[in-house]
């Protein structure tokens, strides 16, 4: 399988090298798209010094910082357009372990549609994460599962590997989540696809370099998208069984 991890960032200065360094080791056969939204800290002209000295990483520049689902939507359609098998969500902080991809890459060559590293199934944990932080993933997970009825335990999670079929038939170009939401938002049209999705445990640590990007801002977002998806696909769900029965 051809491998692209896509990493978005957005002031990663610090950051940046050691997840590099360490994804590179952990599968060197793979590829490695940063995606930066002109960091004013000099992340993307870093990347790019990267990128000069490793044939496997490349660098795409977008003109400012537009949120997370529209990063990942460009490095997606780049890694499609260059037919990569699979593409992968990492996040720049090390928060996502580079050296437990290859049990997601593993999951999707059993079959997996989607592989998740999840906190939330058996195996699974977090590191370092202060209280109101789990209170908040969890809480989050626990809200999008109820008003979708997904049957994803970390529906929020942003470490992932998608089989590149998936990516094209769940449709990006209906995608408009900027925040976090995104998360929520490809898991479950990948679940309603009829897909596989495969949740793999992982330890998740806190960021020990670099600021959250976590905001009031993307939390509502989050809430109030979540809630129109799950509103109205019982609607719809409600206007097809009255059709029948009329």
């Amino acid at each position: 399988m051809r491998v692209l991890t896509v990493i978005p960032t957005y002031n990663e200065r610090e950051s940046l090298p050691t997840v590099m360094r360490r994804l590179r080791q952990a599968v060197p056969e793979g590829h490695v798209l940063v995606v930066d939204d002109n960091s004013p800290d000099g992340t993307g002209r870093l990347a790019d010094g990267i990128a000069a000295a490793d044939a496997n990483v490349h660098v795409l520049h977008r003109a400012g910082k537009e949120g997370l689902g529209a990063a990942y939507i460009a490095g997606f359609r780049w890694g499609l357009e260059r037919d990569y098998d699979v593409l992968v969500e990492m996040d720049a902080d090390c928060s996502h372990q580079p050296e437990q991809l290859p049990l997601l890459l593993d999951a999707v060559e059993r079959g997996a549609d989607l592989a998740i590293g999840s906190r939330y199934v058996p195996g699974g944990r977090t590191v370092n994460w202060p209280l109101q932080r789990q209170l908040l993933s969890r809480g989050g997970n626990l809200y999008a599962r109820t008003l979708l009825g997904s049957r994803i335990n970390d529906i929020t999670a942003g470490y992932r590997a998608f089989r590149r079929e998936t990516l094209e038939r769940i449709g990006l170009d209906s995608v408009d989540s900027k925040g976090y939401c995104f998360q929520i938002d490809l898991g479950w049209r990948t679940e309603r696809a009829g897909l596989t999705v495969v949740e793999v445990p992982i330890t998740f640590v806190e960021r020990a370099e670099g600021v959250s990007k976590m905001s009031p801002d993307v939390t509502r977002e989050a809430v109030v998208r979540v809630a129109q998806w799950g509103l109205g696909a019982r609607a719809r769900t409600l206007a097809r069984k009255l059709g029948r029965a009329g």
